[in-house]
């Protein structure tokens, strides 16, 4: 039996419905059944349960965006790091294996090759870079989980919700026996506020970068088959294979959902952080080479936005 944390939010949603699709048994018990962001609570319920294995799909990301994370600092702070590692501890004491969602928003920009050397930019709106990916993506590769995060407290700048997703990774690493997912802008086919498809057609400008993606249920079929699979405990970078930029996404949608309305792009990041940000944002390129080498596989990136596309449920 798996316990399942946060299964009213989004990605916990999906949790809901892959579990129910496999058939396997879970409790998603609500805090108002049992608290569980506190550490006797959720041992008393964990002691009771019994359960085989936990899964953390809860956290604070902010409404409508990061931005509002910079103002409710304590609350992002308890959701994103000190809940993780009462989730760890609790676990750690009974002996139970867990899987917590990260994220990929604690990277920016990625490793980009030239004259045969690989270096690391953070910021790939630069005109040179965006004309050589442009000529030749292959150029450019993803962080892998080797690599230390560079969009962090301890790498600034950063936003408020990356720094604490970035400390909270720190923080349960190595407690107990775990997984952490690393979930990079989640998108699919059904409309919803947190849906990037969604975000795009309902941006007044949208800001090109180029960027990893998760399809949702891929993403969730990938940790559960983690499990499943038995693989190594540790970190797992679950996006969908490859990367794309805004502005190519922006073409799917026009191809395939033809809306009324035309798109306009931020000119520059001076103009998209004057107007229309108000923290640092995540934009990077994610390795899944490792996901790969633990025998889980997901479709390209390009695929999997392209049926959500075809298959897209516009809200009533």
């Amino acid at each position: 039996m798996i316990v399942l944390l946060g299964g009213t939010g989004y990605m916990g949603r999906q949790f809901v419905a892959t579990l129910r699709e496999r058939g396997l048994p879970f409790v998603a018990p609500s805090r108002a059944e049992t608290d569980y962001t506190r550490f006797d609570s959720l041992l008393e319920f964990l002691r009771r349960t019994k359960p085989d294995f936990l899964i953390n799909a809860a956290g604070y990301t902010g409404k409508p965006n990061v931005d509002a994370c910079e103002q409710h600092r304590a609350d992002t702070l308890q959701g994103n790091t000190l809940f993780p590692v009462t989730v760890a501890h609790a676990c750690a004491t009974l002996g139970i294996p867990w899987g917590h969602i990260s994220s990929g928003c604690i990277f920016s920009g990625a490793k980009v090759e030239t004259d045969g050397r690989v270096r690391v930019e953070r910021d790939l709106t630069q005109a040179a870079l965006q004309s050589l990916l442009q000529k030749n993506p292959g150029l450019f590769h993803g962080f892998n989980e080797e690599d230390e995060p560079n969009f962090s407290f301890r790498r600034p700048p950063c936003s408020f919700y990356s720094g604490t997703k970035a400390l909270g990774e720190e923080s349960v690493k190595g407690v107990g026996q775990n997984y952490i997912w690393r979930l990079r802008i989640p998108f699919d086919q059904l409309d919803d506020p947190r849906n990037y498809l969604s975000k795009l057609q309902n941006y007044p400008k949208v800001y090109d970068n180029a960027n990893s993606l998760s399809h949702r249920a891929d993403f969730v079929a990938a940790c559960l088959d983690l499990w499943h699979r038995r693989a190594p405990f540790g970190i797992y970078n679950v996006t969908n294979p490859g990367f794309v930029t805004s502005r190519q996404v922006i073409e799917m949608i026009q191809a395939i959902l033809k809306p009324r309305r035309s798109f306009e792009f931020w000119a520059n990041d001076e103009e998209f952080y004057r107007v229309a940000a108000k923290t640092p944002r995540s934009n990077c390129i994610m390795d899944v080479s490792k996901l790969l080498a633990a025998g889980i596989s997901m479709r390209p990136v390009e695929e999997a936005l392209e049926e959500s596309l075809h298959q897209w449920k516009p809200l009533p």
